[in-house]
């Protein structure tokens, strides 16, 4: 038994040093990936020396002598912090992530070859001015710099990630950097699957339920046209079942798998507001802004200041595109929002009954236009894929947003988007107004912008303005869908007309308000055909930021700040009391039972909150999962298996229904009885099963829950981060107030086994004052390094969920106090530097 023991010792101590030997070959490997900030590289190409200076928390500071070299500094910055989200980025966009994690991502590279984003984005080179397109150009020659870099002197192959796949890196084009922008702008729009669900709801509802179950924006615009076209009232759209006599909803639906376009209400959201002097306490303008995206880890955003010849401009970059997307320069700040433009339509397309290879249009069949690709795997092999596209656009694959529920037999269906376009000077646009001094001048800077549609807030020294940017399409006054539903692509009425001329988009310019606001609010009272859209944003956030800046007379910087992290929710104040009251008077005095003590106890609590939306309470996880259980009990009587479309909670159908708005109060009888259900039973019934559920999972006793429990910001690594206990590590998650309806916006899915976790919010914050503009904050939510193991990767985080940011300043000064280093870009000699390649 000894020697056994002794023979078990030793194998153990093999092991374990085998084990410490290969950890420690992972960890060097590994960490060599780890940019080095403070040292110098060759960069071939480059005119004259540029500096990268890092700040404390590595944000670079960019300084050359030249507007391109400018450019190839940040692209050198971009791969040194994030080469590995470029890579997947570009793939993503070009439909070849297949090629690195196989089948799972197939149906994915399906669409995107459908969509020919990159194709797109190749020809869009044509289309942007010479300045813009130089500093594309520099761009990638900074990347392929970095690029270089890492295969000469052996810098861990640029990220930890390269380490998983073998595949080279290709080198860096301009049209890379295009198909990102156009793969942001695809996950920023949710117009063609609202189409779709509302398709098939209407096979299900009458016009009235319809009505409810999807209402329209309650409330009137905020932002009025410039100019608004009048004239005779026009016929309100026809049903879907009308249009389409053959479509008809199906029993069950199979898994969706992977999708690419956004689903509804996923399409981007974000809150920005600027004050004028009038309205400010330093009598400077104020301007503030929370893009509320996907969140991941590392961020989409990625901080930088470049000092440009023309002037130094800082705020939020998107790695792989040579822009500062949200930010300010010495003279001019700018935000953006979602402006929620009907970009998108499905049209269905009827097959020549004698020719499949044929498609009906007002003029006869025309052939489809096709070409065979080849999709590669991560195992090598390939698999082909036929695409198709029709007159209005590609043919999407029928899991694609659910369309194949909506698709008669003999049918496809087709995308038109304003996006797909080779006439695309979007990035040229942005690029211009990143040079703008002026509000009046950002305007104009904005007019050629394509996708995504945007709400553009501005403020200069003097004044403040909002104005919507982006091609809104035009469509017939006879159009029988009005957009709002897929339509019959061989009816001519149905076909775009052009687009709304952008000096008649939403505008207001130098109010006399003295303020400007959006939270994807409706921006326009302009009627059909010129009312840019029939979906917008929740109404509840816009109510909060009204009633906040009117709350007080002057604000500043740190009420800005504030007002972004305010977790109040007008939505839970507005639908409580709908809800509660007949609750709150009905129940015993000293109930026995104790499924309604456990009621009473809610609804006492719930009677006592102000709508705070608090990580440490209860009562906000009280009231989102009885608003979840109420939906349920309202609706899936009438939908069925199509409830899935609409689960979660949905404040302004219950709303509708309280309130017995046209009738509404119909979905609290369950069709299934003989006996009419009345709405506050439904109520008591929806809140008994939130409390049971809440008990299962939480403990019994409800004064313990805590909504940050369940409410849950997750930024997840996209490849790493379902590796067990690797999720650990490069997974970023933090208990988070707010919700779906508050400023402090954290949105859940309100479905599965994790309702509330929260995988969309404001991953970057920004809020100028131009009484002191260099000391404006700025926070992303994770940190500027995509490496796991390097201090820069999450050191941001815990500021961004204090509701804190950082002081970015356009004096390099600034920036040098407490920098953690310097990197030297330094021109090689063309020559000798090949001859070393």
């Amino acid at each position: 038994m000894a020697q056994l023991f002794k023979w078990l010792s030793r194998l153990f101590g093999v092991m374990a040093a085998l084990a410490l030997g290969a950890l420690a070959l992972v960890w060097v490997l590994v960490s060599g990936s780890i940019p080095d900030y403070d040292r110098d590289f060759e960069a071939p190409g480059l005119g004259a020396r540029v500096d990268i200076l890092r700040d404390l928390h590595a944000v670079p500071h960019i300084r050359g002598e030249s507007e391109a070299d400018v450019f190839y500094g940040l692209g050198f910055a971009h791969a040194q912090d994030r080469l590995w989200q470029m890579e997947t980025s570009r793939r993503a966009a070009q439909g070849r992530l297949s090629e690195l994690f196989g089948e799972r991502t197939l149906p994915v590279d399906q669409m995107m070859r459908a969509l020919d984003l990159y194709g797109l984005a190749r020809g869009a080179l044509a289309s942007q001015t010479p300045e813009a397109r130089a500093a594309l150009e520099a761009y990638a020659a900074g990347v392929n710099a970095y690029i270089r870099a890492v295969g000469r002197e052996a810098l861990g192959r640029g990220a930890p990630e390269f380490y998983l796949f073998s595949s080279a890196i290709a080198p860096w084009t301009p049209a890379d950097s295009l198909s990102i922008a156009k793969l942001v702008a695809l996950r920023l729009t949710d117009q063609a699957a609202v189409d779709v669900r509302r398709a098939a709801l209407s096979l299900l509802l009458p016009a009235a339920r319809l009505r409810d179950i999807l209402p329209d924006y309650p409330e009137g615009a905020e932002i009025e046209p410039l100019k608004q076209a009048s004239g005779p009232p026009l016929p309100g759209p026809a049903s879907f079942a009308a249009q389409m006599p053959g479509a008809r909803f199906p029993a069950a639906r199979g898994p969706a798998g992977l999708q690419t376009l956004s689903p509804p209400g996923e399409g981007g959201a974000s809150n920005a507001w600027a004050l004028g002097p009038s309205r400010t306490a330093a009598e400077a303008p104020v301007l503030a802004n929370d893009p509320h995206l996907w969140f991941s880890a590392p961020s989409l955003w990625h901080l930088a200041r470049l000092e440009l010849p023309s002037g130094g401009v800082i705020g939020a970059t998107v790695p792989g595109l040579p822009l500062v997307l949200i930010g300010r320069n010495a003279d001019l700040a700018w935000g953006l929002t979602s402006a929620y433009v009907d970009d998108a339509d499905i049209y269905i397309e009827k097959l020549d009954p004698d020719d499949e290879g044929r498609y009906l249009t007002p003029d006869g069949s025309e052939p489809f236009r096709e070409r065979t690709e080849w999709i590669g795997l991560a195992n090598g092999d390939r698999v082909e894929t036929t695409l198709r596209w029709t007159r209005h656009g590609p043919v999407l694959p029928a899991a694609q947003m659910g369309v194949g529920d909506v698709t008669p037999a003999g049918h496809v269906a087709a995308l038109s988007w304003t996006a797909l376009t080779a006439d695309d000077p979007t990035f040229s646009a942005g690029f211009a107004l990143m040079r703008a001094r002026s509000i009046d001048a950002a305007r104009e800077a904005m007019r050629p912008h394509v996708a995504p549609a945007l709400n553009i807030t501005v403020a200069d020294r003097e004044d403040v303005g909002m104005f919507v940017a982006g091609r809104a399409p035009l469509r017939s006054a006879w159009s029988p869908g009005q957009g709002r539903l897929p339509a019959p692509g061989w009816i001519a009425a149905n076909d775009w007309q052009g687009y709304v001329p952008y000096d008649e988009m939403p505008a207001v310019m130098r109010p006399e308000s003295g303020a400007v606001a959006n939270a994807n609010n409706r921006t326009s009272d302009a009627e059909y055909p010129r009312h840019l859209s029939f979906h917008w944003g929740d109404p509840y956030r816009m109510r909060r930021l009204r009633k906040q800046l009117a709350a007080r007379e002057f604000h500043s910087q740190d009420s800005a700040v504030a007002l972004q992290n305010d977790a109040v929710s007008e939505m839970a104040r507005a639908v409580l009391p709908l809800i509660a009251s007949d609750l709150w008077w009905t129940g015993a005095a000293a109930p026995e039972d104790p499924v309604e003590a456990r009621r009473q106890q809610a609804l006492e609590m719930l009677g006592d909150w102000n709508g705070e939306m608090s990580e440490h309470a209860p009562e906000p996880l009280i009231f989102s999962e009885w608003m979840r259980r109420l939906t349920l009990r309202l609706a899936e009587d009438e939908l069925g298996p199509a409830i899935s479309r609409v689960e979660g909670p949905r404040p302004e159908f219950v709303e509708r229904v309280f309130r017995d708005v046209e009738g509404a109060a119909v979905w609290c009888d369950i069709d299934k009885t003989s006996r009419v259900e009345t709405c506050p039973e439904i109520a008591a019934l929806a809140l008994d099963d939130a409390l049971n559920t809440l008990a299962e999972r939480y403990g019994s006793d409800p004064r313990g829950w805590r909504w940050g429990e369940a409410h849950e910001a997750r930024m997840d690594h996209e490849v790493l981060g379902g590796f067990g206990l690797l999720g650990l590590v490069v997974n970023i998650r933090h208990e988070v107030s707010g919700g779906d309806y508050t400023l402090m916006r954290t949105t859940s899915a309100g479905r599965g086994n994790e309702p509330y976790a929260s995988r969309f919010g404001a991953g970057f914050r920004m809020a100028v004052d131009f009484a002191d503009p260099d000391g404006s904050v700025f926070v992303i939510a994770t940190g500027e390094s995509g490496h796991p193991l390097s201090r820069f990767y999450d050191d941001l985080t815990e500021l961004w969920r204090r509701g804190d940011g950082i002081r970015m300043s356009l004096d390099f000064q600034d920036a040098e106090a407490g920098s953690v280093g310097l990197t030297r870009l330094l021109p090689s000699r063309i020559g000798a530097d090949a001859a070393r390649d």
